[in-house]
């Protein structure tokens, strides 16, 4: 029991708290704490003053507060409601309030844990190992790393591509521990390594085994995103997931350190390739043909090649046709992924118009990554509007060779080429207003899931194929690792 001075600790003492109640030691009110309305996946601001300046979280309400001392928003909380502890959310450190002395007690580790969530190095190795679900607080079960991400209004096009990355091993497992990037240096005032960090938090949220809920919010990332894109990408209104791919990939990159030729980085050593770009420029279609003739051979029109890398493949898809079958239905064309990667077979060329020239291009493949992004190009934009081909890819789950894409000098060296995919993004709707969802491979179980903001379900490998999908990866199988997906 504790005697009326313990409440009371400012009488008589010059408004001193003694040093004695500065003690750690047990509390009282450790039953008052509702686990089922923390949610530590917002901004970690004052829900008064709005500073996120030695925030605390009151652990019976929810609510965060700044500060801990007299006139403090926390202490003058907790007198009017009687709401007694409190969790300082950058130290991890409870107390209790207006007692003010800090509180040590096993019992509330599940808190600190579900606040920062941390990895062994045995746990990340295991991670796809084990099919164990794990019990939420309000008793719901979820596979870890399998979690629904909150649509806060239009953030689905953000929340896919976030899901596709965190089924990555490699990234996702150096993102899961901070040690891997907490020391890497970067200039004063650099706001982008904000993203580092959130994306690192979101990791280990999702693919946290002791959630106190079976989703989690991407909030903080989300807004680390708004601020590090100047807008660019907002939660309010729907973006398009290649864009903020291929943005956010390049953005981790080099605020990891990372350089455009040089300095590797995770994002590089996991997506990044390298082809053979063949140019050569045509004469103007209007000129005469003997004039054409004669240009050919000018050093100008000669065919050039420059080696480039890349972070993703871009596929086109060809032009939907506009007839109707006969009961008026417009026929929804479907093209096999194997047509559409001849752009890459070093022998397909492709015209492509500027402004003043035209020019034919040809692709070849020199370096197939660990992991592979393909994009299928659904949208085009002309002056008026954006227009999207909803033409269906075939294409198989599994065993994927990509070998006859690579120049023969480089098959001899390039071992394995064989791929299997593990994540589809897919695009439904009107292009301005359509919906993402998500598909992804379940690597300790086999299983493949569809994830669409909060709802996760689980899917038949053969329905992915029906979608229209729009970004895929895919996985290298690296020394003659077998197929474990049974698809």
């Amino acid at each position: 029991t504790f005697g009326v001075e313990s409440y009371f600790p400012f009488c008589a003492k010059n408004g001193r708290v003694d040093s004695e109640d500065r003690r750690s030691r047990h509390c009282p009110y450790l039953d008052t704490i509702n686990r089922s309305v923390l949610d530590f996946d917002f901004e970690k601001l004052c829900s008064i003053s709005l500073s996120h300046i030695n925030a605390y979280a009151c652990l019976v309400c929810g609510k965060y507060f700044q500060g801990r001392g007299l006139k403090s928003h926390a202490y003058i909380h907790s007198v009017q409601f009687s709401h007694h502890v409190f969790l300082n959310l950058h130290t991890l450190k409870f107390y209790c309030l207006p007692d003010n002395y800090e509180i040590i007690d096993s019992s509330l580790e599940d808190i600190t844990y579900v606040l920062k969530p941390t990895f062994t190095k045995q746990q990340i190795a295991n991670l796809d190992k084990q099919a164990k679900l794990s019990r939420a607080y309000d008793g719901t079960t979820y596979l870890p790393g399998i979690v629904g991400l909150n649509n806060i209004k239009a953030n689905d096009y953000a929340n896919a591509v976030l899901q596709a990355l965190s089924n990555v091993p490699p990234l996702r497992n150096y993102f899961l521990e901070e040690d891997n990037y907490k020391n890497i240096k970067r200039p004063p005032g650099d706001i982008m390594f904000l993203l580092v960090q959130r994306f690192g938090e979101l990791m280990r949220k999702l693919w946290n085994p002791r959630n106190f809920k079976a989703h989690v919010s991407p909030h903080e990332m989300l807004q680390a995103v708004v601020l590090c894109s100047k807008k660019t990408f907002q939660i309010t209104k729907q973006g398009d997931g290649v864009d903020f791919m291929s943005w956010f990939l390049n953005a981790l990159h080099s605020a990891l350190g990372g350089t455009k030729k040089k300095k590797k980085t995770i994002v590089t050593d996991v997506f990044q390739g390298s082809m053979r770009i063949f140019t050569k420029k045509l004469p103007h279609p209007d000129l005469p043909a003997e004039e054409k003739e004669q240009l050919l051979h000018n050093d100008e029109y000669q065919e050039t090649m420059v080696e480039s890398t890349f972070m993703y493949l871009t596929l086109d898809l060809p032009t939907a046709p506009l007839y109707k079958d006969e009961k008026e239905q417009l026929i929804i064309p479907q093209v096999p992924l194997f047509n559409i990667l001849a752009k890459f077979n070093g022998i397909t060329e492709k015209e492509y118009k500027t402004y003043k020239e035209n020019f034919l291009k040809r692709f070849q493949l020199t370096k197939l990554p660990p992991y592979l992004i393909f994009c299928i190009k659904r949208f085009t934009k002309n002056n008026f509007f954006v227009e999207k081909n909803p033409t269906i890819v075939n294409f198989p789950i599994t065993n994927v060779d990509l070998r006859e894409y690579l120049s023969e000098e480089v098959q001899a060296v390039h071992k394995n080429t064989t791929y299997d995919l593990i994540a589809n993004i897919v695009h439904d709707g009107k292009p301005s207003e359509g919906s993402y969802r998500i598909h992804v491979l379940h690597h300790g179980t086999g299983k493949w899931y569809e994830l669409q903001d909060l709802q996760v379900t689980d899917i038949l490998p053969q329905m992915i194929t029906l979608s229209e999908a729009y970004i895929q990866i895919w996985k290298r199988r690296d020394n003659d690792e077998t197929n474990q997906q049974g698809a």
